[in-house]
């Protein structure tokens, strides 16, 4: 099962299983890559299956931080273009 990341209005929507998580664009500060297994960020919050999935996209926040467990090559721009279109 993958992670689902949308744009609704002016909050980014992950949902995952039969969690969802909106987090406003405007506190999002920076989205990258993470080359490690499970995160440098021990207090992150997990979304996904760390197994079995090439790429971890890092969403940092004003407050979270969201490490997502995917196997989306594409996901680190698509937020990206998310936050950059809110303008």
């Amino acid at each position: 099962m993958e992670v689902k990341i949308t744009k609704s209005g002016e909050d980014l929507i992950i949902k995952w299983q039969f969690s969802t998580i909106n987090v406003p664009l405007s506190s999002i500060i920076l989205v990258e890559n993470d080359p490690t297994y499970s995160g440098t960020d021990k207090h992150a919050l997990r979304v996904g299956f760390p197994s079995g999935h090439t790429d971890r996209v890092v969403i940092h926040t004003k407050s979270d931080t969201y490490l997502i467990f995917t196997s989306n090559g594409g996901l680190r721009d698509k937020i990206r273009s998310y936050i950059s279109s809110k303008a």
